[in-house]
């Protein structure tokens, strides 16, 4: 798998997003429960066929990009793929306030490339972006990982233990940032029920603890895939008067604006969300690491 990885990072960018679309095409035909799952969260949103279609090769899209992003040769920057940043001299201000920042960065568009993009312009001036990972329960993935898939400039990812949630209270209030995909069905304990896209969501507690016990600033980030391969738009909006940095404000209250947040951002790209997660699934009972996270935040 490394090897075809590495073969494939060698192949241009327009020509892999043409064979991702075509795989995005392909799945949605042969997989009923994925195409049910995927129209009926884009109709219960509100989106109808013009809207959400795009989205099926967007998925394909997205797994096309991943040999490059993972396993292109070190020393090859990413950079000249974003050819716009929107909403940036508001970021990079909030950087150098030195109070934090929390990235807001659900599945849309290319998470990836947002990642590596915005630590490898920061990074020399203001550190590593911090973000947590899942250690891979797949073997062949694991060994991607291991290959250097995370390894990248101004990229620190750390695992989703009790000693990687840890540092993330730690960095903010060292006046770093940190990235955040919100839009994941946490493990039982770890959130809380707040309306998404028009529905009772169980959402993360952990990204509205950060921001009410730290005060570091909220931003949504997104990565815009533009057509035919061209490249990347970047975009940040700031996330202010809201329950969510309010540190009065209730749990529910704060991941309900969250959610808010998240939702105005969906709905300005539709056709890059991941519309087949099960978000409104009831949550798995796991081990309580965010609720430790909570208790080093204090």
């Amino acid at each position: 798998m490394i090897a075809l990885f590495r073969l494939l990072a060698r192949v241009p960018m327009p020509v892999m997003h043409w064979f991702g679309a075509g795989l995005g095409w392909l799945v949605w035909a042969l997989a009923p429960d994925y195409r049910r799952r995927f129209r009926a969260n884009a109709q219960s949103a509100g989106f109808g066929p013009d809207a959400y279609r795009p989205a099926i090769a967007a998925a394909g899209k997205m797994a096309s990009e991943l040999p490059w992003l993972w396993l292109r040769p070190h020393g090859e920057t990413v950079l000249p793929r974003v050819l716009r940043w929107e909403g940036v001299e508001a970021f990079e201000a909030a950087l150098q306030a030195k109070k934090g920042v929390i990235l807001v960065a659900p599945h849309l568009g290319s998470w990836e490339m947002c990642g590596q993009a915005i630590g490898e312009r920061f990074h020399e001036r203001y550190g590593p972006i911090t973000a947590l990972f899942r250690p891979a329960r797949k073997k062949w993935m694991a060994e991607l990982i291991a290959a250097g898939s995370r390894d990248r400039p101004g990229l620190q990812t750390l695992p989703t233990s009790i000693t990687g949630v840890r540092i993330r209270p730690r960095t903010l209030r060292n006046g770093g940032y940190t990235g955040i995909l919100p839009d994941q069905v946490p493990p039982l304990g770890q959130g809380v029920w707040a309306p998404f896209l028009g529905r009772p969501a169980y959402t993360m507690s952990l990204l509205p603890r950060l921001a009410q016990q730290t005060g570091a600033a909220c931003f949504l980030s997104v990565c815009e895939r533009l057509p035919r391969g061209a490249g990347y738009v970047i975009r940040f909006e700031p996330i202010v008067g809201t329950a969510l940095t309010d540190p009065k404000a209730s749990l529910e209250d704060a991941a309900a604006a969250m959610n808010e947040a998240i939702g105005r951002l969906i709905r300005s790209l539709p056709g890059q969300y991941v519309w087949d997660y099960a978000r409104y699934k009831e949550p798995r009972g796991d081990a309580p690491v965010v609720a430790e996270a909570g208790g080093a935040a204090r």
